[in-house]
């Protein structure tokens, strides 16, 4: 049997609950406002000079905050990431890094890992995936972008 008290006291444990649930989304891993927003406007020839097989990677290190990472799906498809983690990218050490199977993307600093084929996180304590740039291909260039 409910009473008032019952009443009140289930009342004060949802709403603080729902504040609770609230307040955890207001930490570090909420968005991508942290990692700075540099300028990406890159041009290759992934079947030539700038080579990236199918199921290939390259990594430009001088491109983006920490670096781009360019994925190859397949004869037409590219992903390209910011190698710097969502996590905490405060920190020097969160930069991602192709794991020796090639299929995982891990960040030392914080040990989340990602999935090299979507950026999907699948490991860690990050709840965000890797920052993603345009890509544009026409065959024969990739472009690779952040602004239109």
């Amino acid at each position: 049997m409910y009473t008032v008290k019952n009443r009140v006291v289930y009342l004060v444990f949802a709403i603080s609950t729902i504040v609770g649930l609230w307040s955890c989304n207001k930490d570090k891993n909420n968005n991508y406002e942290d990692i700075p927003n540099v300028y990406v406007n890159l041009y290759l020839q992934p079947d030539g000079i700038d080579f990236i097989p199918p199921n290939g990677w390259k990594i430009y290190d001088y491109e983006g905050y920490r670096g781009v990472l360019i994925y190859r799906i397949d004869q037409f498809t590219f992903n390209a990431y910011e190698m710097t983690c969502p996590y905490d990218p405060a920190e020097e050490c969160a930069k991602i890094q192709v794991d020796a199977s090639g299929i995982l993307l891990v960040d030392s600093c914080c040990m989340s890992t990602y999935n090299i084929l979507d950026g999907m996180p699948v490991g860690g304590p990050t709840t965000l995936a890797l920052k993603q740039y345009l890509t544009e291909y026409n065959g024969i260039q990739l472009h690779v972008y952040n602004t239109p």
